[in-house]
């Protein structure tokens, strides 16, 4: 006797349709994390290179804004002949099923010698 094997493929994909797009939802998230850090890292730069040129804090901070991550935390350091920027950000969990994992924090710091005035 043989036994009716219909349905087997449909089953099978509905047991792998959902790891597929958890995996899909997952990779979506290190992309947004990635994208996230690199993003404060240009606005770490772009802050320090703004202050470098002996441009007010307020003005160095607006610049690095439009380019960090939504929320980002500035920390602005200027000594006599140095400028450093750190920046902070949350990248938030990607919710739904994995809704489980905590938010990522990115981090970047940039330091640049202060032009002499003129």
């Amino acid at each position: 006797m043989r036994r009716d094997e219909s349905g087997a493929v449909t089953a099978e994909a509905a047991v792998a349709l959902p790891v597929l797009v958890l995996i899909a939802t997952a990779l979506a998230w290190f992309i947004a994390v990635g994208v996230s850090q690199a993003r404060a890292e240009d606005a770490a730069r772009e802050a320090v290179r703004s202050l470098a040129r002996g441009d007010d804090v307020a003005v160095g901070e607006s610049l690095g804004r439009r380019i960090a991550p939504v929320g980002a935390k500035f920390d602005i350091k200027r000594d006599a002949d140095l400028v450093t920027v750190k920046v902070t950000a949350l990248v938030s969990s990607p919710g739904g099923i994995l809704g489980f994992l905590p938010g990522h924090e990115v981090h970047a710091e940039a330091t640049g010698a202060s032009e002499p005035a003129s």
